[in-house]
């Protein structure tokens, strides 16, 4: 419970951070729904992030080359899909690779790589927690789906031990299992107080004042490629 609870804490570390300058630096074309996109480097330096972002609900991303440092995160935000193929991977102590569809649902991942150096890599495709972000409130979002598969070739990541060498965790665990009717009551009152006189609910975003069931648990699997 106690790695759960650590796992929503980085999703929401790693939501807070991203700036909308970040997002904009991916930007593509608006009318395709989807995109593909070849990179023959992509180093991410420690504590720091690539975002891509674009109206496209799906990416294809393939990646010659990807060194992540200790505490980068690629960050995929606003996509359904993700297919991301990397033929040499090295990733430091701690690597983060996040995914949501800017609708508090977790990404589907098929993530195919060759891991030539890994310390630790931690998935984040869960759904978030029902948010009000002044304008419209999304449900408690279903966790992805990720498929993981990895080149035996290479190193050979295992998800037993975080403390240990090659470690990969994946969370696909869905939105809404931290919130409680009284968390609900206690933002709905302190909406209405925020409302201007004589419209105490126009803080209360599109009618939905209180979180609602957890999403969608997601699946995850990793293996060896055939």
């Amino acid at each position: 419970m106690e790695g759960k609870i650590a796992m929503k804490t980085i999703l929401a570390f790693i939501l807070i951070s991203s700036s909308a300058a970040a997002f904009a630096q991916r930007a593509a074309d608006t009318t395709r729904k989807s995109e593909t996109m070849h990179i023959q480097k992509l180093e991410i330096g420690k504590k720091k992030k690539e975002v891509f972002t674009s109206r496209d609900s799906s990416l294809v991303l393939h990646i010659d080359t990807l060194i992540m440092k200790d505490r980068s995160q690629l960050v995929f935000y606003g996509k359904k899909d993700v297919k991301l193929h990397v033929a040499h991977a090295e990733i430091d102590k701690r690597g983060y690779l996040f995914g949501t569809d800017g609708k508090n649902n977790g990404t589907d991942f098929e993530i195919d790589m060759r891991l030539e150096r890994l310390g630790a890599l931690y998935v984040l495709a869960g759904g978030q927690d029902a948010h009000n972000n002044g304008s419209r409130t999304y449900p408690n979002g279903n966790g992805g789906n990720v498929h993981f598969v990895y080149d035996s070739g290479g190193i050979v990541p295992q998800t037993d031990d975080k403390k240990a060498p090659h470690y990969v965790q994946i969370d696909t665990r869905a939105g809404g299992y931290r919130v409680n009717p009284q968390n609900d009551l206690n933002n709905i009152y302190s909406l209405i107080n925020m409302g201007a006189a004589g419209r105490p609910l126009g803080s209360l975003a599109q009618g939905r004042v209180y979180s609602g069931s957890p999403g969608r648990d997601g699946k995850s699997t990793v293996k060896a490629k055939e």
